[in-house]
């Protein structure tokens, strides 16, 4: 009986090893190279990379790591005829409410059309498609390119975004 008991918890103790955590958070694999959960921003690449991980999993701590805190965003609102941009906060309050308020984001990073800078400021223009699924019968489609100057913090050795210029056809 004792032996019985043993080998029950044994068997059962191997079964929880073998499981995956239930409350863990999964793995993100990306068909542009990124294969873990996150990158770890030592590269340009890995803002792209954290950027779609955020988006798909409406991340805003994620999100807001990647932007600094002297942040400037512009776009073009054709409308007033007029450039409109803003500051770090109201961009985290944006995003926040563009991801709380939509079931799905897919967000689809396409060619890089210019890059230029150095190993501490880089400028790159990348075409991108983002589908906004708010529920089933209200999707948008935006397509268009962002115009992002990244920077490498000299301490920490990390990538951020100081400053984006959406070009998208919104």
């Amino acid at each position: 009986m004792i032996r019985a008991k043993l080998f029950t918890g044994f068997l059962l103790a191997l079964l929880v090893i073998g499981c995956e955590n239930p409350f863990a958070p999964g793995t993100y694999e990306d068909e542009e190279g990124g294969g873990g959960v996150l990158s770890d921003l030592s590269t340009s690449d890995g803002v792209f990379i954290n950027l779609k991980y955020a988006y798909t999993f409406k991340d805003t701590s994620i999100y807001s790591a990647l932007i600094k805190d002297d942040f400037i965003f512009t776009f073009r609102d054709y409308d007033l005829g007029a450039d409109v941009t803003w500051g770090r906060e109201e961009e985290l309050r944006t995003t926040s409410g563009l991801f709380s308020n939509s079931e799905r984001l897919d967000l689809v990073w396409n060619n890089i059309v210019l890059s230029s800078g150095d190993s501490t400021k880089i400028n790159i223009v990348r075409s991108f498609n983002l589908t906004i699924t708010f529920n089933p019968s209200d999707i948008v489609r935006i397509n268009g390119r962002v115009n992002l100057t990244l920077e490498k913090d000299a301490n920490t050795k990390k990538w951020q975004i100081s400053r984006w210029i959406d070009e998208s056809n919104l």
